[in-house]
């Protein structure tokens, strides 16, 4: 297993492009399986997660050819193989990444079966897939789940659109019912439908393909089925997850950092809630230019309380990045409270921040109070292991602004999420190095 070592304390510099979108990555993968026509993606990050399912595809028989272009491939599901869903490496490959639970959707829909093991991911808490199970039997699905060996199983003769209200927004539970929909018999109506940026990327893409979704971006999409989905081309949006964590490495190392090609239109409340804690952020066209800062302040409510930031579904601020804030709020000036509603395990990495000299009241599962140093008792460096992707990330933004040096084990659940991290890091100057 590999480590990084990090020797903090020193500011970084320069421009930072960020990689495709992991989360919107995993969504459209799963959406070429559609159709029998080739689809070519681009902006397709490096990552462990989605070279995990680009391999699924290929187990599964979908041709995968890389083109010239970094990050481009083209899909071509012409000649799947269901019989590959009764084999071991199935198991063992679909169970160790979540992401492979929108696979069933498509199967569904277009070959009338699919199963999955109960799949893997992230250790963050409950994270339920009733959403997605629930809305294909209302489409006509029939639904068993097999306790002993940790399997679902689904199929249909045909699936029919219905009137489906989720009791979740889940995302993926909202892609796979859309791409479960897509070509179902008569109309279909999700209401409380997830309405993230990576979604409505799914949904236009689907159109593209020959789909008609409308709604699009809004929590009520109604999908008129078709017979059969072409090909198409697409291109995934810069990772958000990625850019609110390049926002919180620039403030806690006082480096002056210009972040690429963000499409600023698609960020939501990201870059507004950084500001909340004082951080200065200046778009330029397309770009954010983070400027070097000794001190930034959180601010209060209008009142004069506590400020309180919470995730919430989208438009609201994306649980992703709260690791990232609670990081960022220890060297503010101020104190807050961090509120982590959807999952009840993300919090459990402030241990380590506190081994490192860091003010954190941890008050449940869910909630956090972090009271900001001002930078005036520096974070020291430790030895720890990651143990998401996301608090991974924030354990290393940690390390490159304490004093001393780090090591971090487990980085192969960050590589899960961040494309080249150390070489992309060592480019703005960061001291870092991969050690086995």
């Amino acid at each position: 297993m590999s480590a990084f070592k990090i020797e903090g304390g020193h500011k970084l510099g320069g421009e930072i492009t960020p990689q495709g979108a992991k989360n919107e990555a995993l969504q459209i993968l799963s959406a070429v399986l559609l159709t029998s026509e080739p689809v070519t993606i681009h902006n397709i990050p490096n990552i462990r997660d989605v070279n995990k399912q680009i391999e699924l595809l290929r187990d599964f028989g979908v041709k995968v050819e890389q083109l010239e272009e970094a990050g481009a491939f083209r899909f071509t599901a012409s000649d799947v193989d269901l019989n590959f869903l009764e084999t071991e490496t199935f198991r063992t490959k679909a169970s160790s990444l979540r992401g492979s639970i929108m696979m069933i959707g498509p199967l569904l829909a277009r070959f009338g079966k699919a199963q999955m093991p109960q799949p893997g991911g992230d250790k963050i808490g409950r994270r339920r897939l009733d959403t997605h199970f629930i809305g294909l039997k209302k489409l006509g699905a029939n639904f068993v789940f097999n306790e002993e060996k940790h399997r679902y199983y689904v199929d249909a003769d045909r699936l029919e659109g219905q009137y489906i209200l989720l009791d979740e927004a889940s995302v993926t539970g909202t892609a796979n019912l859309v791409m479960a929909a897509v070509l179902a018999k008569g109309t279909t109506t999700i209401y409380n439908a997830a309405c993230e940026p990576y979604l409505q990327q799914l949904c236009k893409m689907l159109n593209r393909m020959g789909a008609n979704i409308q709604g699009v971006g809004s929590n009520l999409l109604t999908i008129e089925g078709v017979e059969v989905l072409g090909g198409t081309t697409h291109t995934m949006l810069p990772d958000m997850i990625e850019i609110g964590s390049f926002i919180g490495l620039a403030a806690m190392t006082k480096s002056e950092i210009t972040i690429k090609n963000v499409r600023v239109d698609m960020l939501g409340l990201i870059p507004d809630t950084f500001r909340k804690l004082g951080i200065k952020i200046e778009q330029r066209g397309d770009d954010l230019f983070i400027p070097a800062q000794e001190h930034y302040e959180i601010e209060t409510f209008i009142d004069g309380s506590i400020l309180t930031v919470a995730d919430a579904i989208w438009p609201g601020f994306t649980p992703d990045l709260l690791s990232i804030l609670l990081v960022v709020a220890t060297q503010a000036k101020g104190t807050i409270l961090i509120h982590q509603k959807m999952f009840e395990s993300r919090l459990f990495f402030t241990d380590k921040l506190i081994d490192m000299g860091a003010q954190i009241i941890l008050c449940d599962p869910h909630r956090a109070t972090v009271i900001g140093l001002d930078r005036k008792y520096p974070l020291r460096g430790i030895r720890m292991t990651s143990p998401d992707i996301r608090a991974g990330v924030s354990l290393l933004i940690a390390a490159l602004s304490a004093n001393g040096t780090s090591v971090i084990d487990n980085v192969e659940q960050i590589d899960r999420g961040y494309q080249y991290i150390d070489d992309r890091l060592r480019a703005l100057g960061a001291k870092i190095e991969r050690i086995e």
